[in-house]
């Protein structure tokens, strides 16, 4: 039994694998134009004659010159302007070494280059492995299979998700269907084709549907356009003008706390097959209490964790409204703040929700109603 397990963890992870490699070369749509390509280049030279200076911000256009690092074009220099508009957030005031991501149209003979950033590809690979490093040198082959799970998650939102969302399917039915699909790869992938990996995906699918369902019952109370999440505007003005901004203003609150369903849904499904371990003569009632009282305490801390994590987005936002001395009692009334009240709130009440579902049905699934045997050599971990 063990090793039939075993090969078909094995049998996934290669099946994980080879699904997101297919997802990789999906072209994107913005991979189907041809007409321009990106490259890694050198600012050699700059002129800020035309830049002014007006407080803290620069407005005007910088000349450069620019020196491509690869591509057919290495070593070639050619000429470009940045312009500044005077928004920080997206204004970028280049000087001389810096290392930008160069676009290259190539037209009737003609060669254009623009610089869309900075180059920041070799730090964010550093980055990710040492992340991937850290992960498997600590927890081994389970870690391993945690980073397919965010590869394969990560592709997944990228080559499918929003490719469906911009296609104008129907975002909330879209996105929990891609959320159970995820869940059910991430929770097999790390729990294994166990009753622990089962009572997890029940407990984490369950808890999202409550999300989803809580999400539509508050969103027209609330009042709350779609169109405050950041580039809504930009992407109806793309082409995209028959999106429902609303439905996917429903669907991001439920995919943002769909990770954290599944994390609390696993420790109360894994702590219930630790005491079946130790204990396989308790209780269908007794190991119900102790799912319970796991996820007391796991919700007691998960919900401040979801806090937090959303209040670190928007701390600037709350910043800005206390120096204009905007009033509390008015700010819990701003569309800004009340969408993050919703997504932090609706996530909290999902967390809690999927708790108490997670152990009643870890309590039927560890012991079924017609027979209390429980057979550890399934369930043992590997």
């Amino acid at each position: 039994m063990l090793k039939r397990i075993a090969k078909m963890d094995l049998l996934f992870v290669a099946f994980l694998i080879l699904a997101t490699a297919a997802m990789l070369l999906i072209p994107s749509s913005s991979e189907l134009k041809k007409n321009y390509s990106y490259y890694k280049a050198r600012i050699v030279e700059t002129d800020n004659s035309l830049v002014g200076q007006y407080g803290l911000i620069r407005q005007g256009t910088q000349e450069l010159k620019l020196e491509l690092l690869n591509g057919p074009y290495k070593g070639k220099r050619f000429e470009t302007s940045n312009n500044l508009i005077g928004k920080m957030e997206l204004d970028k005031f280049l000087k001389n070494g810096d290392i930008v991501l160069a676009e290259v149209f190539e037209t009737h003979g003609n060669v254009f280059v623009n610089v869309t950033d900075y180059y920041r590809s070799n730090s964010e690979f550093i980055l990710f492995a040492a992340f991937s490093f850290i992960l498997i040198f600590y927890s081994g082959w389970t870690g391993f299979k945690a980073l397919i799970s965010f590869v394969t998650s990560l592709v997944g939102i990228w080559k499918v998700l929003i490719p469906v969302l911009l296609k104008g399917y129907d975002p909330v039915l879209s996105a929990f269907i891609f959320i159970c699909v995820l869940t059910a790869v991430i929770v097999y992938l790390v729990g294994g084709f166990t009753k622990k990996g089962n009572v997890a995906f029940l407990g984490s699918i369950s808890g999202i549907l409550f999300s989803l369902i809580i999400t539509e019952l508050f969103s027209k109370p609330f009042h709350i356009n779609g169109a405050i999440k950041p580039f809504s505007e930009a992407l109806l003005h793309s082409g995209y003008a028959n999106l429902d901004l609303n439905k996917l203003f429903i669907s991001g609150i439920f995919i943002a706390c769909s990770g954290a369903i599944m994390d609390i849904a696993m420790d109360i499904s894994a702590s219930m097959n630790e005491v079946m371990l130790k204990k396989p003569s308790i209780s269908r009632k007794e190991l119900l209490y102790s799912g319970l009282n796991v996820g007391r305490s796991v919700t007691g801390t998960m919900t401040t964790t979801l806090l937090l994590a959303y209040s670190g987005g928007y701390s600037t936002l709350l910043m800005t409204f206390m120096a204009q001395g905007v009033s509390t009692f008015a700010m819990l009334n701003i569309n800004y703040i009340s969408s993050e009240i919703l997504n932090t709130l609706v996530g909290s009440f999902g967390l809690i929700l999927t708790a108490p579902l997670t152990a009643l049905i870890g309590a039927f699934v560890y012991k079924p109603l017609k027979t209390s045997v429980y057979s550890e050599s399934v369930e043992k971990e590997f």
